[in-house]
């Protein structure tokens, strides 16, 4: 497979205006000419390798910064948006590439502004629910601000990371996480126990009182604790996160805070540092990593997906979690990989096999229609709800990376890396396989034409 050449005017030129130098400045240091180093600014030409070198050395950048996600994601976006019939015939596909590099801002306003259309549409087929409402104007639900915010951060929010190791890392050793959110609490007057109560949380601001349930599993009280920890003595950091997001009901900016809650959480429970050796060490396997750090294995699946700390990345993944009915609950992804952000993720997937097998992991190589290979992991997850009568809610998810990472880990040991790859794509609506015996509805950018003397698998041809 052709290595893929590196377009990144834009953060050529957010590097330049940082360090406030001209182009001719920076042309010197970078040791190109003035015209080459313009048209690599406005992406006529990839950034070559003397260049990102030159990058690494002269300012101890990141290189892997170049390839951020960001773009592609973009692009996935657009490519599904435009995917809309009332957009009819949709942009190359170059063309959205070099709207996502040299005008992200502008990319982002198209995505606002088909997500604002899309809405409306949704409530005019319920009148019955917005008729008569106030503030019905059109704006993303404060869930899809939420999931952008995170989505577009890489989920990983470097200072609240930092603070959440600090704190589960005193003196340089890993502490046990329950009993030192119950430390921390209790220096500021709050009691901490446990009890047989419904729920998994509860705190009481009058009598200061934080309940966990001993119907959770340990890894929960743990990741509830460390919650209220957040909540109580990173409230400053947060409230700054969330004024530099500003988002714009009040509604997201509650559920952003629980979500910067919830990130402190994992991050104090899987400090980074510490972390990021141990999944070295283990080769990744997460049974051996939940162990070690006492949690779970969604937990540490989706710690694995943020690793993306500058200077100090983990291996890039992918992570999802779907219900029984294929709908997608989290989704993240620094590899090239882009879920769906409407509808559930592709049937030729292994992640829909998992519920079939509880308590098992699935393997699957798998390739995208991008040409992109993966090694893509499943497992079913159960979670109790602690009494006889409480439900069971089940879950599946998928972790995975690139087919170059994968004998980093222990799950391709016995693989053939080397044999043939299941088709998969992202949505039906884009993708553009032929012959996919699996394809609910038809790619939205292709003609079809409907053969009468014959049927194949599917009653139309893609032209």
């Amino acid at each position: 497979m052709a290595t893929q050449k590196i377009y990144a005017g834009a953060k050529l030129r957010e590097l330049r205006g940082r360090l406030g130098l001209s182009q001719r400045g920076f042309a010197e240091k970078l040791g190109v000419s003035l015209p080459y180093l313009n048209q690599m600014e406005n992406n006529h030409r990839p950034v070559s390798a003397a260049v990102v070198l030159a990058l690494a050395q002269e300012f101890g950048l990141d290189v892997t910064e170049l390839t951020s996600g960001e773009a592609e994601r973009m692009v996935s976006d657009m490519r599904e948006a435009l995917a809309d019939p009332v957009f009819g015939t949709a942009p190359p596909l170059a063309d959205l590439r070099l709207a996502a590099s040299n005008a992200p801002a502008l990319a982002r306003a198209f995505l606002d502004l088909h997500r604002a259309y899309r809405q409306s549409q949704e409530r005019l087929a319920s009148l019955d629910e917005a008729l008569g409402r106030e503030g019905t104007g059109l704006r993303p639900s404060p869930w899809e601000e939420v999931r952008d915010f995170f989505h577009y951060c890489d989920n990983y929010i470097d200072a609240i990371d930092r603070a959440a190791e600090h704190f589960a890392m005193p003196g340089g050793v890993r502490a046990d996480p329950l009993a030192r959110a119950a430390e921390a609490l209790a220096r500021r007057g709050i009691t901490l126990r446990e009890a047989d109560t419904p729920g998994l949380r509860r705190y009481d601001p009058d009598t200061q009182d934080l309940v966990l349930s001993t119907r959770a599993a340990g890894p929960t009280r743990s990741f509830q604790a460390l919650h209220q920890v957040a909540l109580v003595l990173q409230n400053d950091l947060i409230e700054a996160t969330l004024d530099l997001a500003r988002f714009q009901t009040p509604e997201a900016r509650d559920i952003a805070k629980a979500g910067l809650a919830n990130y402190f959480a994992g991050a104090a429970l899987l400090p980074y540092r510490a972390f990021l050796q141990a999944a070295h060490d283990t080769r990744h396997d997460l049974e051996r990593l939940a162990d070690l750090f006492g949690a779970s294995i969604e937990q540490v699946a989706h710690r694995l997906s943020t690793l993306q700390r500058p200077g100090a990345k983990g291996i890039p993944f992918f992570f999802v979690r779907i219900d029984q009915a294929g709908t997608i609950t989290k989704r993240h992804s620094a590899t090239r990989l882009q879920f769906a952000r409407f509808g559930g993720a592709c049937p030729l997937w292994n992640i829909h096999r998992a519920f079939e097998t509880p308590g098992r992991f699935l393997r699957q190589l798998a390739e995208t229609p991008d040409g992109a290979r993966y090694l893509s992991l499943a497992r079913e997850i159960s979670k109790p709800g602690g009494s006889y009568t409480a439900p069971v809610r089940r879950y599946a998810i998928g972790l995975g990376c690139e087919v170059q990472h994968a004998r980093a880990l222990v799950y391709a040991d016995d693989l053939d890396l080397n044999r043939r790859f299941d088709p998969i794509g992202i949505s039906c609506r884009i993708c553009e396989r032929p012959d996919c015996h699996q394809r609910s509805v038809p790619p939205l950018e292709r003609r079809l034409r409907v053969p009468p003397d014959r049927r194949g698998l599917l009653p139309y041809d893609i032209v």
